[in-house]
């Protein structure tokens, strides 16, 4: 039994990991912005890419392989450094106050031109670079050997969850965050720039983005299409855990992973659907959310 339950216990966890790492940037957005980012899928891929990129180069010349992990890491903030603040500042901040059919028009061509820049840079090839799951090896939990990058994953998970609860609730700059949340115009009017906020909150939220594709590369590799998919089980995770709830997305990615996995170990043809079965029994009884209320607007 343990060799069953206990594989299924660490692909759930090691599955939900990377599904939160795509939905918690798309959530802080949200909280803050208040706009819903279609483009998020494709920050995530072309995170992917560039740790993908970022391995190879290190694999050609022969450097210290450990150097992958920093690639990993570096990857990501070189996106977010990159792309953040210029989305943000060129085409985002036009959606501020409008519709969210305004919104979900525009950040879609964003992702339409994302998608082109990767196949022009990238082609169509997939990319797959699996130095730092080697460098890990493997251990043996219960009886079964498991791969020790699975579970730096969830461990990563963890400490994102812990890391953004501290930097909301314990920085001035989440206090920043929270004020401009609460009531925006109040905040500019005591003298916060909002603007700055901004571009440091969605900044954020493309690392986190981007740190999940870097991070997926090793595991999964990063093909043609990945944008598109993370961005609809990034969705799916928002409305579950509730729009603009970081334990909801936590929860939600949870929710999510094990319904993956059990398709996957129970009936593999239905992998694409399970999400979005879980989504739909969830919102049947919770319409907000999980952690979602008509009214509420907190992070």
């Amino acid at each position: 039994m343990s060799n069953t339950i206990i594989p299924l216990l660490l692909d759930s966890l090691a599955s939900a990991a990377l599904i939160f790492f795509a939905a918690v940037g798309l959530t802080l957005v949200f909280s803050v912005l208040r706009v819903l980012n279609v483009a998020h899928g494709s920050l995530y891929s072309i995170g992917g890419y560039a740790a993908a990129s970022a391995c190879l180069f290190i694999a050609s010349k022969q450097l210290n392989p450990y150097l992958s992990f920093v690639a990993l890491l570096f990857s990501a903030v070189f996106v977010a450094a990159i792309f953040g603040p210029l989305i943000e500042r060129s085409l985002i901040r036009w959606t501020y106050g409008k519709s969210e059919a305004v919104q979900i028009l525009i950040t879609f061509g964003i992702f339409l031109i994302l998608e082109d820049l990767q196949r022009m840079i990238f082609g169509v090839q997939s990319f797959y670079e699996d130095t730092p799951t080697r460098l890990l090896g493997t251990s043996k939990i219960g009886g079964v050997v498991y791969l020790n990058y699975q579970i730096l994953l969830i461990g990563l998970a963890l400490l994102v969850v812990i890391g953004l609860r501290l930097l909301i609730n314990h920085t001035r700059l989440g206090r920043l965050i929270t004020a401009v949340v609460t009531d925006r115009e109040m905040a500019q009017a005591i003298g916060i720039d909002t603007n700055r906020i901004f571009i440091l909150a969605f900044s954020l939220g493309v690392f986190l983005a981007a740190l999940g594709g870097a991070l997926a590369t090793p595991t999964s590799g990063i093909a043609p299409g990945l944008g598109a998919d993370t961005m609809v089980l990034a969705f799916a995770v928002a409305a579950i855990g509730g729009l603009g709830q970081i334990e909801g997305a936590a929860v939600a990615s949870l929710i999510v992973g094990v319904a993956r996995v059990l398709a996957i170990y129970l009936a593999p043809s239905l992998d694409a659907v399970a999400p979005y079965a879980a989504m739909l029994a969830v919102l049947l009884i919770r319409p907000y959310g999980l952690f979602g209320s008509v009214t509420a607007r907190r992070i």
